[in-house]
């Protein structure tokens, strides 16, 4: 599989990490690490081996799962979960600061911006004379397929 990485960078880092760790990589790895840096959305280790299965019908699911974690030890994806038990990874490269909104129903995941609610952080922050070093925020609900079939129902 050669897949063209939108960042080479991302790939470069990656490198320098596994060298550092004295760790080597085979294609396998390599294509699975490109897949999931070029697809740039959510993955369970399940769908992530599913997608790679279809162009390395080799690969095993501990091989995917083994690559997920070293992408989340070397910084390059964040683990994710969204309490339905499932964990997820998506890259860590972006560099602006998202939100969630999460189906419950189906799972869908989407992702948004608002600098609207950033600024209302900060100013509760500020009113608490409080410093945030991380944030996140999930809003979980219906979305809109899911809620049209509610409705029929």
């Amino acid at each position: 599989m050669k897949v063209k990485v939108k960042n080479k960078s991302r790939l470069d880092d990656f490198n320098k990490y596994k060298s550092h760790k004295g760790l080597k990589t085979s294609q396998k790895r390599l294509s699975i690490i490109e897949y999931f840096l070029k697809e740039d959305r959510h993955f369970s280790v399940e769908e992530l081996y599913y997608e790679v299965k279809k162009v390395y019908p080799k690969v095993s699911y501990s091989t995917v799962y083994r690559t997920l974690k070293l992408l989340a030890d070397s910084g390059l994806a964040r683990i994710c979960s969204f309490g339905d038990g499932t964990t997820r990874f998506e890259p860590a490269h972006k560099a602006e600061h998202h939100d969630h909104l999460v189906c419950q129903r189906c799972g869908t995941i989407i992702e948004f911006k608002s600098t609207e609610i950033e600024l209302l952080q900060k100013k509760i922050a500020q009113k608490h004379n409080f410093l945030v070093v991380l944030h996140k925020l999930e809003l979980y609900g219906l979305c809109a397929n899911c809620k049209k079939k509610a409705r029929r129902h």
